[in-house]
């Protein structure tokens, strides 16, 4: 026996209401419910075969240890986003906003992996078989191992995985697939947790690697409930401008790999070509003898990038001066001016601050504050720092710097862009002799290194 009820979910973070409501009570969206329609299916107790599992409890020391074999491609910069490469079974999410080049990625991936004669079956619910045949065509990534279907019935997607067989599975979005047994619309809550759950299924026991395209809210956040990250393996976000030609991939969810990768990308006509040295990219723009300007070693991952931060300190007549940053989080910004004020001494109660990392990265290591201070006082003072030196450093809030990790290889790829001086933590010094030339500063409070870099 079945029988159907009604009920209100929200859009953003799936809570369940019997009636419609303004502003959802989980995540305070306003209109956010939607209405659906739910079959609910009576079982016959605790003996239904849908509640009854083949496999039975074992105990942990008698389950085997086994290496997983990850899957390469020729892209370096997302095999080290992944971790090493792609782990057969693994569902993985990517979300970007629209036009960044998740479907350009996902397809030069598919014909890198035929080319090792392995089958991929690219599922698009957004354009048709055409349309995928002419990006394929501007890529140059036509192979006869790779499969296209545009499909959103779930069923029929079933039906094609079953058929094909393949080892690479995409999906083009998740939120246009839909399972004829929900009654809601496609991309609902309802409809994005049961297909996910069923791919989910598909990869676990086909042993498929499956990638899930998910589209993002106007925050940046990928759209729909949060269950759906908590579902997938892994969660990739393509990030960047649609008017720059480069892309990031970071990654903020894996279980096979380390979170604080990411791979840097260029869009050209032919496709995205990966970055081997993205400092070199970052810093080819970079004005000399400049009022403002400081190039800081930051760490993403396992990979330094060297990166420019750019200040600009101007007078103001409001009583309440802006405080403005692109790159860096806005409160750390106004702790190190409210340091540099108190600690050292400059007067910026009466300066607006606009905090901007060139070319559209995002720092979120403490290492990146001693440039940030430099480049303030740099602009308050019109006082330009050295052309060729790097500056890293975590600020307190009584004006110390305190020492940073990794300081060998922010270092060595300070020297192999031509840079002859660091300045960085005294601290981090002790127990560690600095490469053959390139000078090395070390610091301890936030006025030494202003004297040494402005100086």
């Amino acid at each position: 026996m079945s029988k159907t009820k009604t009920k209100f979910i929200c859009q953003q973070c799936g809570v369940e209401t019997p009636k419609w409501l303004g502003k959802c009570p989980g995540c305070g969206a306003w209109n956010s419910f939607a209405e659906e329609v739910e079959t609910v299916v009576k079982t016959q107790g605790m003996n239904s075969s849908f509640l009854r599992t083949k496999e039975k409890p074992t105990p942990i020391i008698n389950i085997e240890s086994s290496v997983e074999q990850r899957v390469l491609t020729d892209n370096g910069e997302l095999n080290r986003v992944l971790g090493g490469g792609f782990v057969p079974g693994s569902l993985i999410l990517v979300g970007g906003d629209p036009g960044i080049g998740k479907s350009t990625l996902l397809l030069q991936t598919s014909h890198s992996l035929t080319k090792e004669g392995r089958k991929v079956l690219y599922i698009s619910g957004e354009e048709s078989i055409r349309q995928t045949k002419l990006r394929a065509d501007r890529l140059d990534a036509v192979s006869p191992n790779l499969y296209v279907l545009c499909e959103t019935n779930m069923e029929v997607v079933e039906e094609a995985i079953q058929e094909v067989q393949p080892d690479f599975l995409v999906i083009d979005s998740i939120q246009t697939v839909y399972h004829p047994s929900v009654s809601s619309a496609p991309g609902t809550v309802s409809q994005v947790r049961e297909c996910t759950s069923h791919f989910m299924r598909i990869a676990k026991l086909k042993n498929i690697a499956t990638v899930l395209v998910g589209h993002v809210t106007k925050e940046g956040a990928i759209a729909g409930p949060r269950l759906l990250e908590h579902m997938v393996d892994c969660v990739l976000y393509f990030e960047g401008e649609r008017h720059h030609t480069y892309r990031v991939l970071r990654a903020v969810k894996n279980r096979f790999g380390s979170t604080n990768e990411i791979g840097i990308f260029e869009m050209r006509e032919t496709g995205l070509a990966e970055v081997s040295n993205p400092s070199e990219l970052f810093l080819s723009e970079r004005p000399l003898g400049v009022a403002g300007s400081t190039v800081v070693a930051s760490m993403e991952g396992t990979r330094p990038v060297l990166v420019e931060i750019q200040a600009l300190v101007s007078s103001t007549n409001f009583p309440s001066p802006r405080r403005m940053a692109t790159g860096i989080d806005h409160n750390r910004l106004s702790l190190i001016m409210a340091v540099l004020e108190k600690r050292v001494g400059l007067f910026l109660q009466s300066q607006d601050a606009y905090l901007n990392v060139a070319g559209g990265v995002k720092l979120d290591e403490p290492a990146v504050d001693l440039a940030v201070a430099i480049s303030i006082a740099s602009s308050f003072k019109e006082q330009p720092t050295q052309a060729y030196d790097a500056v890293f450093g975590e600020v307190g809030l009584t004006g110390e710097v305190r020492g940073v990790s990794r300081i060998d290889q922010r270092v060595k790829e300070a020297q192999k862009l031509g840079f002859r001086r660091v300045i960085m933590p005294e601290k981090s010094l002790k127990g560690w002799t600095p490469p053959k030339g390139i000078e090395v500063v070390g610091v301890s409070t936030v006025s030494e290194a202003l004297k040494a870099a402005l100086d």
